[in-house]
């Protein structure tokens, strides 16, 4: 039996990244008296999600204001050796607990959005680039690769995930499966009713427990104003964080329409008892019909061999 608290964090990005490491920090008393050996937090929330920016792009056209749109946001991400970083696993150190931190990361003129897998001890023990933002996001976020799907050990089991819509994608899915995650962690801004059952659903196929962590924001006003058809009551991502049990069962949340943490004990043992009759990547697997090939090589855009016999 190994008996752990797992959490998630919902709070918003709205105030730019300097003021959202230190909305942060001010949680720290409650992480640590939540006694959570894990705390998830929401997609995007170093650096910013801008819902309802559109850069200035017009199909076949890009407009001075929407290149000087991507600066301002180019300039609130994040670089993973960049002082923000230190500051979350400095918070993870002290309140002993791993975190998975959804961030827009630099990587050069590029911008990704990234999952931090921050151990215990406060340091840096994986990233997850995420392969295929959704829609729009593609114009101002770049595709990751196979290289950054890690699953990292922690005192509160074998953590792995995706970030928001990526969840949607089946063979993903499939590949954490086979890699023996028991948490999945979940960073997303998706306040929709159905995200709860999306999750409800990773969870009961994977038969492992599930944390989502979503951004919450409220109506938007000046700088977030950036529909101006958005009602004006209306919060601009209205939070869904939820923890759910192998078995489906929600275990905390969804929180919604506010600002805070939610939290649950959970058993691993219970992960074995709901794969008694489905282990979704053991004696459910049918490998002699169905195979998964799975490149996890780093792809950069320029790479170098050298021709050893000439060189000779």
């Amino acid at each position: 039996m190994q008996k752990s608290i797992v959490a998630a964090l919902q709070i918003g990005s709205d105030q730019g990244t300097a003021a959202t490491v230190k909305k942060i920090l001010k949680y720290e008393k409650t992480i640590r008296q939540s006694g959570c050996s894990l705390l998830v937090l929401p997609e995007a929330i170093l650096g910013g999600y801008p819902k309802g920016a559109d850069f200035g792009t017009k199909l076949g056209y890009r407009t001075p204001e929407g290149r000087e749109d991507f600066l301002e946001y180019w300039n609130e991400a994040v670089d993973i050796d960049g002082p923000e970083v230190a500051e979350l696993c400095g918070l993870a150190k002290r309140c002993q607990t791993a975190m998975v931190v959804g961030i827009i990361e630099r990587g050069g003129s590029t911008l990704y959005c990234t999952a931090l897998f921050i151990s215990e001890n406060g340091t840096l023990a994986g990233k997850h680039r995420k392969l295929m933002p959704t829609a729009t996001e593609r114009l101002v976020w770049g595709q990751g690769d196979g290289s950054t799907l890690p699953v990292v050990e922690t005192s509160a089991g074998r953590i792995a995930g995706a970030i928001c819509w990526e969840n949607y994608m089946p063979l993903l899915r499939a590949t954490m499966y086979g890699k023996g995650m028991d948490i999945w962690c979940a960073p997303t801004v998706d306040a929709r009713d159905i995200w709860v059952a999306s999750m409800q659903f990773i969870a009961y196929e994977g038969r492992n427990f599930l944390v989502s962590a979503c951004q919450y924001q409220g109506p938007p006003s000046g700088k977030t104003l950036r529909d101006p058809s958005w009602p004006a009551d209306e919060p601009l991502i209205r939070g869904n964080s939820i923890i759910i049990s192998p078995m489906g069962d929600i275990l905390a949340g969804p929180l919604r329409g506010e600002e805070g943490l939610i939290s649950a004990e959970i058993d691993l043992d219970d992960i074995v008892r709901a794969r008694y009759d489905m282990d979704i990547a053991g004696h459910y697997a049918r490998p002699d019909v169905f195979k998964l090939t799975v490149d996890e090589r780093p792809r950069p855009a320029v790479s170098s061999t050298t021709d050893d016999t000439s060189a000779a």
